[in-house]
């Protein structure tokens, strides 16, 4: 990156979007967030806020005016609209890199991949997505790949952390705010399943883009995160943390969601990714691994306390007085 060390951050809001603007601060990244409303946000760390909107590429421009990174980490308010918003989006962010010569880092999800890619599924495997918002996924990164910028690609499992916004762990396993009186849990015993640290996948960002060897264009790598092979090694951790060994655990209502989905939006997106917790799917980080000689892994039941404890979920501590 020729430019001097600014960065855009779209997204900043949000779990991974927040955690990357403030893994750059720490590293001496001047930081600037759009924000629609950028004067009513609270100041973080020297992050700079500005005033506009993600959908609109002049406000886009703006803001990214002498940046030599875009963190496009933005979805549409409420998860409304893909279908139209999301390609207008990374037009704005693609538009703005083009400009400004700078690099687009993008979060990727699992939901780019069809059954054809499972179990272990390689960066260059084939994108054949069965849901409505994996194929846009999927057109984002072809897109990305054709834009003739430099842009990276990490994609990582199913996030976890206290700051993960929109997660299977703060809105299946527990719920925030509340000591968990059982666990509901999307999988199953004996069906594998990948977790990521929010944390670790942000930290895993920001050595890829500050390493020397990154390469130049476009580039995808895959994290490993946290493998449960058994499917229970989550629900284990949440009860070693909450010291409840026999805590219940209860499985998510798969076939409600089904039975809901035609009148009900969110039931929808819900049943159509079923399939990825009917199959043991493994991210293979190899070619991570290559370049960074080792992934960022915060131990799991380090990692499932930090959550619980950032989320509200775990009794607060018991004052004892000191004996005289």
């Amino acid at each position: 990156m020729s430019q001097d060390r600014t960065a855009l951050v779209l997204g900043a809001t949000g779990g991974i979007g927040g955690a990357v603007a403030r893994g750059l601060l720490a590293r001496g990244w001047r930081v600037k967030a759009l924000h629609r409303q950028a004067a009513g946000q609270p100041a973080r760390g020297g992050l700079a806020w500005v005033q506009g909107d993600a959908t609109r590429p002049a406000d886009v421009a703006a803001a990214a005016e002498g940046v030599a990174l875009i963190v496009h980490a933005v979805n549409p308010p409420g998860y409304r609209h893909w279908p139209r918003l999301v390609p207008a989006m990374l037009e704005a962010s693609i538009a703005a890199a083009t400009r400004q010569r700078a690099r687009i880092l993008l979060p990727g999800t699992v939901y780019n991949y069809g059954p054809d890619t499972f179990p272990r599924i390689a960066e260059n495997a084939p994108q054949h997505p069965l849901t409505r918002k994996g194929a846009i996924r999927a057109a984002m990164e072809l897109r990305l790949a054709e834009s003739g910028l430099d842009v990276l690609i990490v994609r990582a499992g199913d996030y976890f952390g206290a700051e993960a916004g929109n997660s299977w762990f703060s809105q299946a396993l527990v719920q925030p705010g509340s000591i968990p009186r059982r666990i509901v849990h999307p999988g199953r015993p004996g069906i594998g399943h990948q977790w990521a640290y929010l944390p670790d996948v942000a930290e895993t960002m920001l050595r890829l883009l500050h390493h020397p060897a990154l390469p130049g264009g476009f580039a995808r790598f895959h994290m490993d995160g946290h493998w449960d092979a058994g499917g229970t090694d989550m629900v284990d951790s949440i009860r070693r943390a909450l010291d409840q060994p026999d805590l219940p655990v209860r499985r998510l209502p798969w076939m409600l969601f089904r039975l809901l989905a035609p009148v009900w939006p969110f039931a929808r997106e819900v049943a159509e990714i079923a399939y990825l917790w009917r199959s043991a799917i493994r991210l293979d980080n190899a070619k991570l691994r290559a370049l960074l000689g080792e992934e960022p892994h915060t131990p799991l039941d380090d990692a499932v306390s930090a959550t619980l404890r950032g989320l509200g979920c775990l009794p607060a501590p018991v004052l004892r007085k000191a004996v005289s």
